[in-house]
């Protein structure tokens, strides 16, 4: 289906657009089983979500960041189509520290003017502040001698007999709890119109490259000042250059904001044993998020739909997660509200994040570790979750290859330490790069990522208009059938993994906990399409 690309619209009016481009399902009381459910579910009915989302990037300047107009319509769309569904949908508001860099500039003005580059001589730390500072630099308590023990900046006293009224302070990295945002908080609660946060110098340049080359930092939250990191040989020439001024420039949205997570519960099933089911909805503010994660989130609503008008044994929740792209911070927000009686309710919990990779493989999340890389395995009942799967594409003979728990999406919370909900769930890979073995297995293009365009503009329909390599995805469409940057046959096959994972464990969880169907419920539920299926088998620095 091809979408108009608008260039502007009132959320509303994108909403109403994007409700027509997907039109209602017709659930059918009768989905009860993997069969029958993976029928209903259509890698059509998919893309029209995946269009409709991207419709509302078109018209929100191209993205569905958490925090923009494009993700609080992408909210309204989903929550819109779960209601007339049926669901009892909740919003879950919550604030987080928004963040986006239109450029920057950086610039010695005396004594020797000096133009800097960014990535190369410099680095603006995400939420940086806004401004255009040109000040004097004033060094804070620094230790350059080896081994550099550094705690410049910890604490207000560090500042104590300094002028920094309208100045750059210039930190050293370095000291025990006290990262780049304490740092540069305390410098501007001293006065500071901007901060400078050298690399610390410690060890060896041969044994800790990384504690003297340029870093990549973050805050961790707004501080209002303009922020820029600089290697430590950078710093040191900063410190030993008599009347060094500077001037930096900083265009950027560093505040907090309010963004939601979409929470929707079947009206039926076990209420002490919940299914849950999750997918981030938001995208980077790059791009439209066409794969990432419109993918998931179309895949997981249309399986959603389809099921409504289903009595499952067990309430399946499914959940849409805002802010997953700023460090996961809907699921965290999420899990982190639960009481423990609320956690002990939840039966399992399933992921999934990028399930349309154009250059896909089929990933499933490693419960039990038989890759033996990485981290280990999930919690006790992830190895049956993981079996699941595994069964599913068995019985297609399609073959697998283990994603670890690497917390790097939003099973993370579910599965941390105190938490311990089993999970699983789908990847078919980021900005990883496919290996001539598993070219063998699910074709295309060995060499390069799974998803050329992860976290670009051109993570979208139209991807090679959008800056995408145009003789990298004429080799991927002549191998693969792909819709914008979605690979159809990885988006067809996972949605009915997804669906058939859902509705076995929304009868039965009994591998996972001993609770069993219910008698009566269905004389089909937890089987899959062909035969039954057994149920017993995204860094920077912050300090």
């Amino acid at each position: 289906m091809s979408v108009q690309r608008r260039l502007a619209g009132a959320v509303a009016g994108v909403v109403a657009a994007s409700m027509a481009l997907a039109a209602p399902v017709q659930a059918d009381p009768n989905n009860n089983s993997a069969k029958k459910l993976t029928k209903a579910v259509t890698v059509d009915g998919v893309l029209r979500h995946l269009d409709a989302l991207q419709a509302i990037a078109d018209a929100n300047g191209g993205t569905r960041a958490s925090g923009t107009p494009g993700y609080q319509a992408s909210v309204d769309y989903v929550a819109g189509k779960l209601e007339g569904a049926g669901y009892q949908v909740t919003r879950q508001a919550f604030p987080f520290p928004y963040y986006e860099a239109h450029g920057s500039s950086f610039a010695q003005v005396a004594p020797n003017p000096t133009t800097y580059t960014a990535g190369v001589d410099y680095s603006l730390m995400t939420y940086s502040g806004p401004g255009d500072v040109t000040g004097a630099v004033v060094p804070v308590d620094l230790n350059l001698a080896n081994p550099a023990a550094a705690t410049s900046g910890c604490t207000a006293s560090d500042f104590a007999g300094l002028d920094l009224t309208g100045k750059v302070a210039l930190i050293q990295r370095g000291g025990t709890n006290c990262g780049f945002g304490v740092k540069a908080t305390n410098a501007k609660n001293a006065g500071a119109a901007a901060v400078i946060i050298m690399n610390q110098g410690n060890g060896t340049r041969e044994a800790n490259p990384d504690r003297f080359a340029l870093f990549a930092g973050t805050l961790s939250a707004p501080v209002g000042i303009p922020a820029v990191s600089v290697s430590f040989d950078t710093g040191a020439q900063f410190a030993a250059t008599a009347g060094l001024v500077v001037r930096i420039v900083a265009d950027t949205e560093s505040e907090i904001r309010t963004t939601w997570n979409v929470v929707a519960q079947s009206r039926y099933g076990r209420t002490d044993n919940v299914v849950m089911a999750g997918a981030h909805l938001d995208s980077v503010p790059e791009g439209p998020g066409y794969n990432d994660n419109g993918t998931g989130s179309a895949a997981l609503l249309e399986v959603a739909l389809q099921m409504a008008k289903v009595k499952p044994n067990n309430a399946v929740r499914f959940a849409w997660w805002g802010a997953e792209e700023r460090g996961l911070l809907g699921s965290n927000h999420y899990v982190a509200e639960l009481t423990d009686a609320q956690i002990a309710q939840i039966a399992l919990y399933l992921n999934f994040d990028m399930v349309g990779s154009p250059n896909y493989v089929l990933g499933v999340y490693d419960g039990d570790d038989s890759a033996t890389t990485g981290a280990g395995p999930g919690p006790e009942g992830s190895a049956q979750i993981e079996s699941v799967f595994e069964r599913f594409f068995a019985e297609r003979g399609l073959a697998t290859v283990p994603a670890d728990f690497t917390g790097r999406s939003d099973y993370g919370p579910f599965i941390a330490a105190g938490v311990d909900i089993p999970a699983g769930g789908l990847f078919t890979g980021a900005e990883g790069v496919k290996t001539a073995q598993e070219a063998a297995l699910f074709g295309g293009v060995a060499g390069k990522s799974y998803d050329p365009c992860y976290h670009q503009a051109c993570d979208s329909l139209t991807p090679v208009a959008d800056g995408a390599d145009a003789d990298l995805y004429a080799a991927l469409d002549a191998a693969y059938d792909l819709h914008g940057n979605v690979n159809t046959f990885a988006l067809d096959v996972n949605a009915d993994a997804i669906a058939t994972a859902i509705i076995t464990f929304a009868f039965d969880t009994s591998a996972i906990n001993g609770v069993r169907r219910a008698p009566g419920r269905s004389h089909d539920a937890g089987h899959s399409a062909e035969a039954g299926v057994d149920a017993h088998s995204h860094g920077e620095l912050a300090g």
